[in-house]
């Protein structure tokens, strides 16, 4: 299952996520999670043609961000299967290129994560901006897509910190933290914008 999440009906994604495997995982379910929330942000920009200026290209974004994350659910589970099977071998590895392989492994399945981030922080600002300007009548629907985008967001960059197990100096741990700070700010605007 892990290999077609995107074909597989909604039930069995959510019993693969339940079920003993180890994937697909955290990561898979943050990039879902974002690409749900641009699915929403692109039926609420639909329906504010009639609205604002701007729901054209709206739409547009919406749809390049949902086609950029969606892949990305089964692109996770199989990184992190390979880091899995890396850490679970690793005594196979010639001992003086051991740490080297395993550190190549959880960085490849840090990679992942860091996109998901990527896209869920620019979900959740298109998000804000339609509850904004958008049609008013499903404005909440933006401020819930902003809300699920952050919390996208902020576990993608959750597992970049732990399959990183780097400090705050590392670049790549300082840009999810910006992801996550950015992501947040759109959802409080969006939620607030909504009442």
């Amino acid at each position: 299952m892990a290999g077609d999440l995107l074909g597989a009906r909604l039930g069995d994604v959510l019993d693969t996520l339940a079920g003993e495997g180890p994937a697909p995982g955290a990561g898979s379910a943050a990039a879902i999670v974002v690409a749900m929330a641009a699915g929403l942000v692109g039926m609420v920009a639909r329906a504010s043609k009639g609205h604002w200026a701007e729901a054209g290209g709206a739409i547009g974004q919406a749809e390049a961000l949902r086609a950029r994350v969606a892949p990305l659910a089964e692109a996770d589970a199989a990184a992190y299967t390979q880091a899995l099977s890396a850490l679970r071998d690793r005594e196979q590895f010639e001992a003086r290129y051991r740490d080297q392989k395993l550190q190549a492994a959880l960085e490849h399945a840090a990679e992942i994560p860091i996109r998901i981030a990527e896209a869920g922080t620019d979900v959740a600002a298109l998000a804000a901006l339609l509850v904004e300007n958008g049609n008013p009548e499903v404005r909440a629907d933006a401020a819930a897509a902003a809300a699920l985008a952050e919390g996208g967001t902020r576990a993608a960059a959750k597992l970049v910190q732990i399959n990183l197990g780097a400090t705050e100096d590392d670049p790549r741990i300082r840009h999810v933290s910006a992801l996550v700070a950015a992501a947040a700010e759109a959802s409080e605007r969006a939620l607030a914008a909504a009442d």
